[in-house]
């Protein structure tokens, strides 16, 4: 029972989720839209919106849409971007004191230092799966890649199980073959077969 109530939330969430983003992503393009139309009362800085105005709703647009992608993607770079645009528009709109500007510069800092040290190779991924009879150079060309392989005939599959005999890695669902700032994980064995192989790579 347990078991089934877990799966039942996770997949709830999820849906809730995507949800809140969809609701989050319609408000954003109706506040684009007014944004737009509003437009030709710029040039009287009496009068809203002026200037800061702009900077103001830009920010918080930009804003909702690194939340969006927090939703979806899951990943330690959202959070990191929205800390920083959330940080930068206060630095830059709030008007605030000059130690309170430095403070947030420094705060910035602090958030790179952060992403550069602390992050770890694959904090950053992107996967796609392909079939494993895909040819390495074609995915490589077309997805921007470097995927090693030894010739133009090399399929993932080939390069994926030459890597796991190196590796002494005994295949099978989830094994997986890394390479620098990628990896090849086996994503479907059909009939005793793999079918279909997923790429997961670093995102830099």
């Amino acid at each position: 029972m347990e078991k089934y109530a877990r799966f039942i939330l996770k997949h709830l969430t999820k849906i809730m989720e995507f949800v809140i983003a969809a609701l989050l992503a319609c408000g954003i393009v109706i506040m684009i839209v007014q944004l737009i139309f509003s437009i030709g009362e710029l040039p009287d800085l009496n009068t809203y919106p002026n200037y800061d105005d702009l900077l103001t709703s830009c920010f918080n647009l930009i804003i909702g849409v690194e939340l969006i992608r927090m939703l979806y993607l899951h990943t330690p770079i959202t959070v990191f971007e929205i800390l920083l645009f959330a940080i930068a528009r206060q630095v830059i709109i709030g008007h605030s004191s000059p130690l309170n500007s430095l403070i947030g510069v420094v705060a910035i800092a602090i958030l790179f230092a952060t992403r550069k040290f602390l992050f770890t190779t694959f904090d950053e991924i992107e996967k796609t799966i392909f079939r494993s009879s895909q040819k390495v150079y074609q995915i490589n060309k077309l997805f921007h890649l470097e995927i090693p392989f030894n010739d133009r005939s090399d399929t993932l599959l080939d390069v994926l199980l030459r890597k796991m005999k190196e590796d002494d890695t005994e295949p099978g669902i989830g094994a997986c073959a890394y390479f620098t700032d990628l990896a090849l994980r086996i994503a479907k064995i059909n009939n005793g077969k793999i079918t279909r192989i997923e790429v997961i790579r670093s995102i830099h």
